[in-house]
């Protein structure tokens, strides 16, 4: 164990920061750019990956278990957010033959 928190303290903190920024950002960018919902739906697990790196590293950083704590609570929140997401998509694919986010506006009373 003293290997493994070793090992990651050797690569400095600003590199966790700056990676987890960049993949952060390419999920925002690709959420509000994509009008596919199976895309938008990948690029939110993108920005929930990169906070999951970001807490991880902050927490071998510090030594301190909290964060890998919430590492697991947010991954049990993204299984749950795929489940209903992906059943979501597939209802509307069925009412509407397409996944574009634009044509749920069909779906309007």
């Amino acid at each position: 164990m003293d290997n493994f928190v070793s090992s990651i303290q050797t690569v400095p903190l600003n590199h966790y920061l700056i990676l987890s920024s960049i993949i952060f950002t390419i999920g925002v960018i690709g959420v509000l750019i994509r009008r596919n919902a199976i895309i938008i739906f990948m690029s939110v697990e993108l920005m929930l990956n990169a906070v999951n790196l970001l807490l991880t590293a902050f927490s071998a950083y510090y030594g301190d278990a909290a964060g890998q704590v919430f590492v697991f609570f947010i991954m049990a929140l993204a299984a749950a957010e795929v489940a209903v997401g992906l059943a979501i998509i597939v209802m509307v694919y069925r009412n509407t033959s397409s996944v574009d986010i634009n044509i749920l506006n069909r779906l309007k009373w």
